[in-house]
């Protein structure tokens, strides 16, 4: 009274049988058919069905007694021998007949009558068919059925081991050519008759006509296994033979094929081509064609294929055909760590040299892994791992098409035995404890001590033992495979706990934990239906749960399927990851280790459809995925997520997943979810859409695009829930939360404008701001991105591009103030206009006076060392406008087109810097060794390799070192080196600055010289004049290059707006500061140039004002003038700002 009770219905248990049955502890199904003796006893197999299971006698097999069920205690029989009815010769028998008792079968002109079976009740079936490596094999037919599946072999193929059920481990093979036995025809023929060969019927009077035995004998035919290599992006539709795509490719496929075959291929049998499968590796066509022989010229025929083919606009690959078949290399279960042998034979039709691939790769080249014999027939796998899945092949070249023998080799998941601490104390008083031992599912377990076993089952089995009062003992508890003695001496086939009795005072107390102290820490085994671990510490006299990492027994199975996936197998696996999902909801909303375990899969999932494409059935089973658990009744468990170090970045993998397989979608759909809407469409002009989720009305508009594209737009409204909102980066603000929508936009052209309004979803919040996800920062940016509110309460946000010079040094964004942006970006692009004009005035000017200023060797390499500095300069600021070129145009920046315009960036910008340093040390040389004399060759030797060979030298090493990772550019900002993931940037920096610090300590030596003794008196006038020239040139040069570059050194640990003001206004008129000071002041250049007739109106007015002789006064009068209108900049930049606006995720925060 004014309670209620529950309990689970026969054949279902708790989830965790810890805990009372309630709407969050379900009940879930008993597999009944996993327990450790077989419920249904030998010879026979067991179907676990929602609540209950099925037994079913094998092939060959009775009931014991026929009127009861089939049991453990009326167990199945062989089938009495009597004489044979006529038999029809099939191929192999399915694997599984469900709620049957095979008979002999006895011919009758009336078929007997049928007794229907009971319908099973309805439930939700895990499609195996659907898994990948397919469960059945390769030429084989795999039926789905309610909590099963059935094996059967196509028509010419047989069971590599006809006593065994087809599966992966047990192929079927093309049945040997033979000359067929005579045929008996039943009277009345069978609905289907696979794997025969039929022969007309011959009409007779008689209603029961005798055996018919042929006269002639049919031509024998033999089966051929053929592979084609079509040039194509694997598209995960071709997994399904019942769909569109499958059949229209398989169709005209099959069709070419036949055609060319019978008119070109001398033996094969017309129409008996047979597509059998898809799978990637650009696209590889598995097929069968009946022929009269296996030594075929399939030369012309190909020929012709690969022509029609094209024709219909598929193209094949350049040695596209092969002859293959699969094989059986090694036909037992393999585990880790076991070494593998795989022998190839070699047939009479296929004599040539051999070569082995795993998976398209060439084992050879990896000695630590595979041993090859000298003959290249055995392929040895040294040490096997779940890594080491895969298709292994061995090729037979021969003179016509190779001939390929493959077997798909599965390496089982390496189970994992969880058996809590390791060490524990119980009390010594005679009390029993517990020790629980859990395994994946498909393995068999058992407790042992002192090779006593004490307890076995199957999944996880709880240990109950006795401790002897007042006999304080230390014993060792071994949980280990059972069933299994070949992996007895690997490690993982077993784990150890020792117990330790003991009287000793204790804090906690627990049967299966033991006893612990005050701040004590143990660890324990999950409860049934949960795999994992849960960490316990021992307060106020119990043991709390601290951190739970159980996953639900069905993600977790998953997950270990995951790890030998291939992309055939995503369309499978991301339905049964729907399945498991949905119904257990509310089971993996609460759990942080299963949402989290989910992500990781998601995150998978998206990284291996790079290399195929993903359409409508798979992505809606992703974001069915998604919705569960970013649903609103899992905001608490993603906040433990996002607090303090248990995030390791969840929410960043969770975004960066989805906006991963965004990438890869085909065609055109919508997909509306409880909180998530996708629409893929293609968009003309202009584009705008808007929300039809509850409680939303977020709208995008998107002005113009430069030609037709395809968008695609997923909104979500419950993300906030998920994504962390502390963090823009702008640091002054701390405290933000997300107050919209957040949008992802994946589209191929650039958009240079893109509008979206938010609902606001509290209207209490202030300040809003409109952000974007920075996957580079793993916070949230407001780069390029401006709030502007409107009458409404809605916000509406525009997001564009803009770059700045400050990249070439700064790792870190800049204020999100727009205007502030836009100014730096004037200056940067004016700033590198009047640059790169005036290196072109600086390089004419050189030209112009050039043979009257190589009189002596310290004027030619002073001269030599500006026009190179200005040469270099300049190139290095056309890659710098064509680099911020593209990082306009696309986000993220294209690897093929952003790294050549980095490289030469690097290449010319270090070019600069030494040769800067050469004109340095040429200073130092004159000045210094005044006694030394070195050849103009030789100085020119010097300086180009130095100045170029240098730079050139780091840039490839850069380029070499960080290529493989494609970590070498910046991924989601400006056109420059990498810096998050590589530190490429260093690259740039650190030469940069050390030859400035070289200058200045050059300079402070030269002067200190000349101060104490002047120029030496050997020097000619000439010389002297040189010397005053250089000292002059460097000294003007070298503390503007250390002001600004230690600029440079505060925008690589500064985010402050100023710092990369002040640094870009001061680098990028670096042109114009050379021509000003290196050539300019020159007053030989300025008298050269005085002296050409047709310059001399146009320089007139200055040199008025510039040439006073020999005097340096005016010149210096220059500089004052030029510093005193504070113009003066180097060249390094900063784009980490940069991200993409096109292809993003965006917000709306408030602070």
């Amino acid at each position: 009274m004014g309670s209620y009770n529950c309990s689970c219905l026969d054949g279902f248990t708790a989830t965790n049988s810890s805990l009372s049955i309630s709407i969050n502890n379900t009940c879930r199904d008993i597999k009944e058919c996993l327990f450790s003796s077989s419920v249904c006893g030998p010879n026979s197999n067991c179907t676990n069905e929602m609540g209950s299971y099925n037994c079913s006698c094998l092939d060959g097999f009775t009931a014991t007694n026929s009127s009861l069920p089939i049991s453990i205690n009326n167990t199945c029989r062989a089938v009495p021998s009597s004489t044979p009815p006529p038999i029809t010769i099939p191929s192999t028998p399915p694997t599984t007949r469900r709620n049957t008792t095979t008979v002999p079968t006895v011919p009758s002109s009336s078929p007997p009558p049928i007794t229907p079976t009971s319908t099973p009740p309805t439930t939700t079936d895990i499609n195996e068919c659907l898994f990948s490596p397919f469960v059945c094999g390769p030429n084989s037919n795999c039926t789905n059925e309610m909590g099963s599946y059935n094996c059967s072999c196509l028509d010419g193929f047989t069971a590599t081991n006809s006593s065994l059920s087809i599966s992966i481990n047990n192929t079927c093979r093309a049945v040997p050519s033979s000359t067929p036995p005579p045929i008996t025809i039943p009277s009345t023929p069978p609905t289907t008759r696979r794997n025969t060969t039929t022969v007309p019927t011959v009409p007779s009077s008689s209603p029961s006509p005798p055996p018919i035995t042929p006269t002639s004998t049919l031509p024998t035919t033999t089966v051929i296994g053929m592979l084609m290599k079509i040039v194509r992006t694997y598209d995960t539709s071709l997994a399904d033979p019942s769909n569109n795509n499958y059949k229209d490719l398989s169709g005209r496929i099959a069709s070419t094929i036949d055609t060319s075959y019978s008119n070109k291929l001398t033996g094969y049998i017309i129409g008996s081509t047979s597509i059998l499968r898809f799978r990637p590796g650009s696209v590889l066509a598995d097929y069968t064609i009946r022929a009269t022989s296996n030594s075929l010229d399939f030369g012309a025929a190909n020929t012709q294929i690969s022509d029609s083919l094209r024709a219909q606009g598929i193209v094949l690959a350049e040695y596209a055909f092969a002859q293959s078949d699969q094989t059986n290399f090694i036909s037992d279960q393999l585990y880790p760590l076991q070494k593998v042998d795989l022998n190839c034979k070699q047939p009479d039709f296929a004599k040539g040299q051999i070569k082995w691939t795993v998976d398209n790769e060439d084992p050879a080249l990896d000695n630590t892994k595979y041993l090859l014999s000298n003959s290249n027939r055995t392929l040895t796998v040294k040490s096997a791992s779940e890594s080491d899945s895969g298709r292994y092949s061995c090729i037979i070249q021969r003179n016509t098409i190779p001939y390929i023998q493959w077997q798909n080799i599965v390496i089982k998941q390496r189970p994992s035995i969880i058996v809590g601490e390791k060490y524990r104390v119980f009390p010594c008083d005679g009390s029993s404890f517990q020790l629980k031992c859990s395994v994946d599912v498909g393995y068999n377990i058992e407790w042992v001590v002192g090779g006593k076993v004490l307890i076995s089952g199957s999944d996880s089995i709880t240990l109950n033992y006795a401790t002897q009062k007042g006999n304080c003992t230390e014993e060792a508890f071994t949980c280990r495979l059972k069933d299994l003695p070949q992996l007895q001496d690997y490690s993982y086939s077993y784990g150890s706990v020792t117990v330790r009795t003991s009287t000793e005072n204790y804090d906690c107390r627990n049967e299966e934990l033991g006893v612990g102290k005050t701040n004590d820490v143990m660890t324990g085994v999950c409860g049934t239906g949960l795999k994992g671990t849960i960490t316990y510490k021992c307060e106020s006299n119990v043991w709390k749960p601290v951190e739970d990492n159980c996953v639900l027994e069905d993600i977790d199975n998953l997950q270990k399927q995951l790890e030998s996936l291939t992309v055939e197998g995503i369309p499978g696996f991301m339905a049964n990851l729907s399945i498991a999902t949905s119904e257990n909801n509310i089971n993996i909303t609460q759990s942080v280790a299963t949402v989290k375990a989910i992500v990781g899969i998601l995150f998978k999932i998206a990284d291996l459809s790079q290399t195929t494409t993903i359409n409508n059935p798979v992505m809606g089973n992703f974001l069915k995925t998604v919705d569960i658990i970013v649903s609103g009744n899992v905001s608490d468990t993603w906040n433990k997520l996002n607090k303090g170090n248990n995030t390791e970045n969840t929410s960043n993998t969770l975004l960066s997943a989805i906006e991963n397989i965004s990438d890869r979608l085909t065609d055109e759909f919508a997909i509306k979810e409880t909180s998530i809407q996708l629409n893929r469409t293609t968009i003309k002009n202009s584009f705008n859409i808007t929300s039809v989720l509850p409680n939303s009305a977020t709208e995008i508009v998107i002005p113009q695009v430069p030609q037709a594209t395809i968008i695609t737009i997923i909104i979500f409204t419950t993300l906030d829930n998920v994504l962390p909102s502390q963090g823009t980066n702008d640091s002054r603000k701390s405290d933000v939360r997300i107050n919209g929508d957040v949008v992802v936009v994946k589209v191929n052209e650039t958009l240079n404008n893109i509008s979206f309004t938010f609902d606001i979803t509290n209207q209490s919040l202030g300040n809003p701001q409109c952000v974007f996800w920075n996957f580079s920062l793993n916070t949230w940016d407001s780069t390029g991105c401006e709030v502007k509110r409107n009458n409404t309460g809605k916000i509406t946000c525009e997001c564009n591009h803009t770059t700045s010079f400050s990249i070439l040094m700064s790792p870190f964004s800049i204020d999100s103030n727009s205007n502030y942006r836009m100014a730096l970006a004037y200056i940067t692009y004016i700033g590198v206009a009047i640059s790169m004009a005036s290196l072109i005035i600086c390089l004419i000017i050189e030209i112009i006076v050039w043979k009257s200023v190589r009189r002596n060797d310290t004027s030619y390499m002073r001269h030599v060392s500006i026009v190179n500095i200005a040469v270099s300069l300049l190139i290095a600021n056309i890659c710098f406008i064509i680099g911020a070129a593209i990082a306009e145009q696309e986000q993220p920046t294209s690897v093929g087109r952003c790294s050549p315009a980095v490289f030469f960036m690097h290449f010319f910008y270090l070019a600069l810097f030494f040769w800067m340093l050469m004109s340095a040390l040429l200073l130092f040389y004159r000045t210094v060794m005044v006694l030394s004399q070195m050849s103009r060759a030789k100085m020119m030797v010097i300086a180009f390799t130095v100045g170029y060979g240098a730079p050139l030298l780091i840039a490839v090493i850069t380029v070499a070192s960080t290529a493989g990772p494609q970590n070498y550019i910046s991924k989601r900002n400006a056109c420059w080196l990498n810096w998050n993931e590589s530190k490429a940037l260093l690259a740039f920096v650190i030469p940069a600055l050390t030859i400035v610090a070289i200058n200045l300590v050059v300079l402070t030596v030269v002067l200190y010289k000349m101060l104490r003794r002047g120029v030496a008196a050997a020097t000619q006038p000439d010389e002297k004049h040189a010397l005053v020239v250089i000292a002059r040139c460097v000294a003007f040069l070298t503390p503007i290059f250390g002001l600004t570059w230690g600029f440079g050194i505060g925008t690589m640990v500064s985010q402050e707006l100023g710092i990369h003001v002040v640094f870009a206004l001061l680098n990028s008129l670096q042109g114009f500061f050379i021509l000003v000071f290196g050539t300019l002041l020159d007053s030989k250049v300025r008298e050269s140039l005085q002296g050409k007739q047709f310059l001399q109106k146009l320089t007139s007015s200055h040199t008025n004002s510039t040439s006073a002789g020999t005097s340096s006064t005016p010149g210096l009068t220059v500089f004052q003038r030029m510093r005193q209108r504070n113009v003066y900049n180097v060249s390094e930049a900063n784009n980490t700002a940069v991200t993409d606006r096109s292809n993003s995720s965006y917000s709306v925060t408030n602070s």
